[in-house]
């Protein structure tokens, strides 16, 4: 997570109203003084009639209710007139504590592993990323982001010196494998349970179907009336060719068969052996491997392979450069095209979004307990950040408004209180 920032940023743009809270206060404090003067009349009065002195414990309990919410609302942001009363000044004395419960509430109560899945499950982002990906301006422009970030990362790396890396890098990886070993343990794979007597079957295919060729049988009978020129004289020169020619023909297309009906053949055999002696010479036989490693020298050497690297490394980057560069970039259209169409399986394919699901669901919890620490940290050290003061006053400037609500009331509910204990008095006395 990132470190919060070491400067206050208050969201200044808050519904807040600072003339409102203005107003409010100068209501508050214009009743404090109303049940003041309503006080000083009706204690003055009082002899006069009984019904000054319900008057005067309605105003005077006022009073007390009054001040003594102006003094619980004034404690939560500063101490009373400057005075350190203690338990006063809460949120600015308890600014380390205040963003440690909000963090812990916010964590608790919004992040908690059981919420965050089950608003996961309701979200169901498969059917959602599939109908975003089928979408036709949904896919383009990912496909546009894509293709633009593609061209920046081409453009940024299409400098001599990553081509010099890049061509030392393989080289030197290449340099590195054991040509020999590598080559006789991919021949053991593809070896394994007699797969190469399927490369023979194929071989003896081919070879049957081109000597089933008559213009190779006619070229063949002519080498062979070539080669026996004293048949000539008695005219059977053509004669010989053309019977030694069927006779081979004949003698492959037997053999074949043979091969295709007897997998223990005694040549499939001599096949098996002749592959399992030379893998086993690749993968341990000195010679061949310094062999291998020799001829392996000499191709990286030489100055042709370097040149060719060089090459096919500029003309792909040119190339890929010049596609992705313009506005009817085909790449760029054939992924939004590839894009689109995988957006139409997924919301063809019921099955295929479920899995998508299960993977996010089964997958979440790791992160969610990695990160919601990570947020509950980031929540406290960005209120320890905060400047007392002005956070203070953020504060008062957001919620003041309806605390002075709480003056008001103070000076309501305290007068009729009084009244109410002056009544009862008075009946009771």
């Amino acid at each position: 997570m990132p470190t919060p920032p070491t400067a206050p940023d208050f969201d200044r743009t808050a519904p807040a109203d600072p003339s409102g809270l203005r107003r409010m206060k100068r209501l508050a404090l214009g009743l404090l003084l109303a049940a003041a003067g309503v006080y000083g009349v009706a204690t003055a009065l009082e002899g006069r009639h009984p019904a000054w002195g319900y008057l005067a414990a309605f105003a005077e309990a006022a009073m007390v209710g009054a001040i003594a919410d102006w003094f619980a609302v004034v404690a939560l942001f500063r101490h009373p007139l400057g005075l350190p009363v203690p338990h006063t000044a809460i949120i600015p004395s308890n600014k380390q504590r205040i963003g440690e419960n909000l963090a812990n509430f916010i964590v608790a109560n919004f992040l908690s592993t059981e919420q965050v899945l089950a608003k996961l499950r309701e979200a169901d982002p498969g059917l959602r990323l599939a109908q975003w990906l089928a979408e036709p301006t949904h896919a383009q422009r990912l496909a546009a982001h894509a293709a633009r970030a593609a061209h920046y990362g081409l453009h940024a790396v299409d400098d001599e010196r990553v081509r010099e890396f890049l061509r030392a890098t393989v080289l030197r990886r290449l340099e590195a494998v054991d040509v020999s070993r590598l080559a006789g343990e991919l021949l053991d794979v593809l070896t394994a349970d007699r797969r190469h007597q399927a490369v023979l079957d194929e071989v003896l295919r081919q070879l049957g179907r081109l000597l089933d060729d008559e213009a190779l049988q006619a070229r063949v009978a002519e080498k062979v009336a070539a080669e026996v020129r004293y048949l000539r004289y008695v005219g059977l020169d053509q004669v010989a060719g053309n019977l030694v020619t069927a006779k081979l023909v004949a003698g492959v297309g037997r053999l074949i068969a043979e091969m295709a009906e007897d997998p223990q053949h005694p040549i499939r055999l001599r096949f098996d052996d002749f592959m399992a002696g030379f893998v086993d010479k690749l993968k341990h036989d000195p010679d061949f491997r310094l062999k291998g490693e020799d001829l392996k020298r000499q191709v990286l050497g030489h100055p042709a392979l370097s040149e060719y690297l060089q090459g096919l490394w500029g003309q792909l980057l040119a190339w890929l450069q010049d596609d992705l560069g313009r506005p009817d970039s085909r790449l760029a259209a054939r992924l939004a095209g590839a894009l689109q169409r995988l957006g139409d399986k997924l919301l063809a394919d019921e099955a295929m979004r479920g899995w998508i699901n299960q993977q996010l669901v089964e997958g979440a919890p790791p992160w969610i307990e990695r990160y919601r620490e990570d947020i509950r940290r980031y929540i406290v050290g960005r209120v320890e950040t905060w400047n007392t003061d002005e956070m203070t006053r953020e504060l008062e400037r957001n919620i003041g408004r309806d605390l002075q609500f709480v003056r008001i009331n103070g000076t309501l509910v305290g007068g009729t209180v009084g009244l109410i204990i002056h009544a009862l008095t008075q009946w009771l006395g």
